[in-house]
């Protein structure tokens, strides 16, 4: 299979585009400075140049707070850039899949959501998200959006890497929120199942994360005890830290569709551990 991997430089889309290759796939990966997602007519050549039988799109504005000032920008690559890889792989033939956020939900079940479950995104990610979601089945039905979670992982910024850092200079104890729980989730493990997708041609909406789940106060001691830090970790809350960007409270996922979970995200900390010793300081 022909893909092309929109988003290339960033966390997952690296996990892809080596994972891509070592499956034999003729992968194409283009990094936001050599494929601005934004610029309809560079998206539309590329495309053709390229011409892929799949595309995945990690291309994404990632910070939830700075989105929450400059949401007309968040929404040029959430939104609209997703729109102009959907309809460029719509005009090919091409199979697109979306990489999507649990961010789009506002939080108020306690039950995980499904695909089915209406979506009311409480910050500006969360919106441009959505306007991306959107954009990508307008352009096309067959197109498949995957909603994942809480993602960490080589090759970039995390939870799990921020974490870190705040320990370093935290001293004894560290405050770490009680009030958002959700299903941290291993790229190396959600890139295989990306191009599973592409490669069927999945289409419509997805959801697909780590198994299991977990406030951010849990999982910072699950961090912690993996890079073997003694450290204490104290309860607080979104609304204490004055966070600009409101998280959903409860953004578990999971799938009505029959979609296998990925391994738990215990076993995801595991494997980032093994794979990048050094963050851990091993």
């Amino acid at each position: 299979m022909r893909v092309l991997v929109a988003g290339a430089g960033g966390m997952l889309g690296q996990d892809l585009v080596a994972l891509a290759g070592a499956r034999g796939h003729d992968c194409v990966g283009l990094s936001h400075a050599a494929l601005d997602v934004t610029d309809q007519q560079a998206v539309a050549a590329a495309v053709a140049r390229v011409a892929p039988q799949a595309i995945i799109n990690c291309a994404a504005w990632t910070d939830v707070e700075g989105a929450e000032g400059l949401e007309a920008e968040a929404l040029a690559v959430n939104g609209t850039g997703a729109g102009n890889l959907a309809r460029a792989a719509a005009s090919i033939g091409a199979h697109l899949v979306q990489v999507s956020t649990d961010y789009v939900f506002d939080g108020s079940a306690r039950r995980p959501y499904v695909e089915s479950d209406p979506t009311s995104a409480l910050c500006a990610y969360g919106r441009t998200k959505l306007a991306g979601e959107h954009e990508v089945l307008a352009a096309s039905s067959g197109h498949a959006v995957v909603r994942t979670a809480w993602l960490f992982g080589p090759g970039g910024g995390n939870f799990v890497t921020t974490m870190l850092r705040l320990a370093a200079g935290a001293g004894d104890e560290l405050a770490v929120v009680t009030d958002e729980v959700g299903c941290p989730t291993y790229t190396g493990h959600l890139a295989p199942r990306l191009l599973d997708f592409a490669q069927e041609r999945a289409g419509g909406i997805f959801h697909l994360a780590g198994a299991g789940h977990c406030s951010r106060n849990e999982f910072a001691k699950a961090i912690f005890a993996a890079a073997g830090l003694s450290l204490r970790v104290t309860e607080t809350t979104q609304a204490k830290l004055a966070m600009l960007a409101p998280r959903p409270p409860w953004s578990v996922l999971a799938s009505e569709r029959g979609i296998e979970p990925l391994p738990p995200w215990q076993d995801g900390l595991a494997a980032y551990r093994a794979s990048a010793p050094a963050v851990f300081g091993r």
